[in-house]
């Protein structure tokens, strides 16, 4: 066997405290009920259970520091995961509740919380943008509408398990090149409860829990986007022994647009506009997410150029403010033009010299690149 210090991550002079530390880090990491039948984190934990049982009693750390395994062979034979109550219960409270060790037979009827829930729910984009009110109907466990979570027929009776004697709990015992050890699991017979139930209710079966499918409305709230999740505190499945409900959990995914492009809570749209606006100016009518809004376009625009109106974009949540829209313009090329409209623009070529000299200054920068 590997040495007992590296084993447990600690050093030769490492305290008490710090071993103890160190193995509840470990246990936690390594127990078989958190790695899904895996082999080797199974392993790991009985090697880190011998070498805690050693590396915590002064008397067979000394003897191991002074004569290794050799003088403490025929102690830790016979260890097994008994005896570490504490250290479990430590172990349970990391895990909230979630972990029962081998103390836990008096914990079984402690208040445990509900299941959280998820629920997916999939916007417009207006409705993400203005919210709304949405009817959902989620499946969640219940207690019983039958036998109001005891999983008896009426008038039937309980008794302690004979199995587990009410702890909840037995004993499973291995045998390994490590020696004997015990893991405490859930008594198969009562599943958990402790309890035997004569005549277990029909509808549920004796689980007390029943699967029901529950409809309500949702208000989202203006200024979603994707992933925001919106919580519902107790709408998820009910909670065991008194506890309270679990949460449900609304995710939101928000389909885009054909006009707007969202980045948080700006917009940014593409605008098109006519090559006598670009070149002379005026006013145009730029959509915004209520109304045609008018805006002044100055002379010599060009194509790119990017402008922005001032809280027209999205709603902030919790928030009484506003993002901003940009549009960018988009010169619009005609395809056909008439007679008349092409004597113009000849004629409008003709005498202009502008366009002609930024055409020779582009030029003369290309002829230097290949001097």
């Amino acid at each position: 066997m590997r040495d007992f210090y590296e084993i447990l991550e600690v050093e030769r002079n490492a305290s008490k405290e710090e071993i103890k530390t160190s193995y509840k880090k470990l246990a936690k990491k390594y127990h078989p009920d958190l790695n899904n039948g895996d082999k080797e984190a199974e392993t790991r934990f009985k090697e880190i259970n011998v070498a805690y049982e050693i590396l915590s009693d002064d008397k067979k750390r000394s003897n191991y520091d002074l004569y290794g395994e050799d003088g403490i062979n025929q102690n830790y034979q016979d260890a097994g995961f008994g005896g570490f109550s504490d250290i479990f219960g430590d172990i349970f409270d990391m895990f909230g509740g979630g972990f029962r060790g081998s103390d836990t037979s008096q914990r079984k009827d402690m208040p445990i919380k509900g299941d959280d829930l998820r629920y997916d729910i999939r916007l417009d984009f207006r409705e993400a943008v203005f919210g709304v009110e949405k009817e959902i109907r989620v499946r969640r466990e219940e207690n019983c509408s039958k036998c109001d979570g005891s999983g008896a027929e009426a008038g039937s009776e309980k008794h302690t398990c004979d199995k587990c004697h009410g702890s909840g709990q037995v004993r499973e015992q291995t045998s390994s090149g490590f020696g004997r050890f015990i893991r405490v699991v859930t008594c198969d017979k009562c599943h958990g409860s402790g309890e035997i139930i004569e005549n277990p209710c029909k509808k549920c079966h004796g689980k007390g829990r029943e699967i029901v499918s529950k409809k309500l409305n949702v208000k989202i709230p203006a200024g979603v986007d994707n992933d925001t999740v919106i919580s519902m505190s107790g709408e998820g499945s009910a909670g065991e022994n008194g506890g309270p409900n679990g949460d449900l959990y609304i995710y939101i995914k928000v389909q885009s647009d054909s006009v707007f492009q969202r980045d948080g809570y700006n917009l940014h749209l593409n605008m098109p506009i006519t090559y006598m606006d670009a070149v002379l100016g005026g006013t145009i009518k730029v959509p915004t997410l209520t109304k045609l809004t008018e805006f002044e376009i100055p002379k010599g625009t060009q194509a790119g150029t990017t402008f922005k109106l001032k809280d027209e974009g999205v709603k902030k949540l919790r928030s009484n403010g506003k993002g901003d829209l940009y549009f960018t313009v988009n010169i619009i090329v005609p395809n056909k033009i008439n007679e008349e409209q092409e004597r113009l623009l000849e004629e409008l070529r003709s005498k202009s010299d502008t366009a002609e000299k930024q055409e020779k200054g582009f030029f003369s920068k290309v002829k230097e690149f290949f001097e």
